[in-house]
């Protein structure tokens, strides 16, 4: 309902012009306050596009009512002009209106700064206090304003991160497994043709199974991050396809299988995939070995090579950085660097619902 109202301004506009009416027309005595009634009334439901003309042109309709005949000024129009003169007008113009209206209050009440000076001092400061009240309330809708565009980058970014987590472990994983067993080919080709031939097919399905992944991420995507089908082979249950088809690795599991949630689910997956790559990437030709151990209350997935261990100067490659984002998404802990009998270790600890 708010942003019903929110997204029609105008009807605050109308809301305005009721009020002046409301408070002004019971009022009315002679034919002048009404004409300046109306006058305002209108005026004020342009205070929101025009903040500055408007509170001049109430301000002079204001001045005509205090002249001969009568006394019988537009007092709300006045305030509500001198709001939307805070609320709306840039800070120098709004600024400007306020010690103007306080130089003309002064000027109107002169004689009682002479005979009651607090009174004529309050007198003459009160027309700032709804210049004041606008500009606060306005300042506290742009810092809203802000505060929210600020939320949509923040989701815009972390979402980008999940793409690019996403599309860097599909890609560099089966990338690497198609490098693998097409140089398999190249070497087989001259020896013994149906091993190459075997190699190449292995190829050819890593790749296809390349595309389908890319493809379920694109549906993803056009799918505003809803869950898309067919992604059921990525997560624990889709392992041991996984590390067979790495090759040099081997899988052990311990400990009582049970479902996992979703987001830890495809965690585990991604870990020990990226792991992997990164065992061919730059272990070439080293084994790994990928422990999975159900414990109560927590998931823990390890992946050891035999290779040389960590080479690299400080900080985190994309691979190991998507994967300790990976894993803090879903509460849990990674660490990785080279192993104490050599070679390197990733290993991650991810808590469990009590419920699972």
């Amino acid at each position: 309902m708010i942003d019903w109202v929110r997204s029609r301004p105008w009807l605050g506009d109308l809301a305005l012009v009721a009020v002046v009416l409301a408070a002004e027309l019971p009022r009315v005595a002679s034919l002048k306050s009404l004409l300046i009634t109306l006058a305002c009334a209108g005026l004020v439901a342009l205070g929101r596009r025009h903040p500055v003309p408007v509170v001049a042109l109430v301000g002079v309709l204001y001045l005509l009512g205090t002249m001969p005949p009568g006394y019988d000024t537009p007092g709300s129009a006045m305030i509500i002009a001198l709001y939307l003169a805070g609320r709306h007008a840039p800070a120098r113009a709004a600024a400007t209106v306020a010690l103007g209206a306080a130089a003309v209050s002064a000027t109107l009440t002169t004689d009682a700064l002479v005979t009651h000076p607090l009174t004529g001092v309050t007198m003459t400061l009160f027309p700032m206090l709804p210049v004041t009240a606008g500009h606060v309330v306005g300042l506290r809708a742009e810092l809203a304003r802000r505060g929210r565009e600020q939320a949509a980058e923040r989701a815009v970014r972390e979402e980008r991160r999940r793409i690019a987590r996403e599309l860097h472990d599909v890609i560099a994983h089966h990338v690497s497994v198609v490098s693998l067993y097409m140089g398999a080919a190249r070497r087989l080709i001259p020896t013994d043709g149906e091993r190459a031939r075997q190699a190449l097919l292995t190829g050819e399905d890593t790749a296809r199974q390349a595309m389908t992944e890319m493809r379920h991420l694109l549906e993803v995507l056009r799918t505003d991050g809803e869950k898309a089908e067919g992604l059921a082979g990525v997560g624990a249950a889709g392992l041991p396809a996984l590390v067979e088809e790495s090759g040099n690795a081997a899988l052990e599991v311990t400990g009582e299988v049970v479902t996992l949630p979703a987001a830890v689910d495809h965690a585990v997956y991604r870990i020990v995939q990226e792991a992997l790559t990164n065992t061919r990437k730059h272990a070439a030709g080293a084994a790994s070995r990928v422990r999975l151990a159900y414990l109560p209350g927590r998931i823990e997935v390890e992946v050891s090579d035999n290779g040389r261990g960590a080479s690299g100067g400080p900080g985190l490659g994309l691979g190991l950085a998507g994967m300790a984002e990976r894993v803090s998404l879903v509460g849990g802990e990674l660490t990785a660097g080279s192993a104490p009998a050599g070679g390197f270790l990733v290993r991650a600890r991810i808590p469990l619902p009590e419920a699972t």
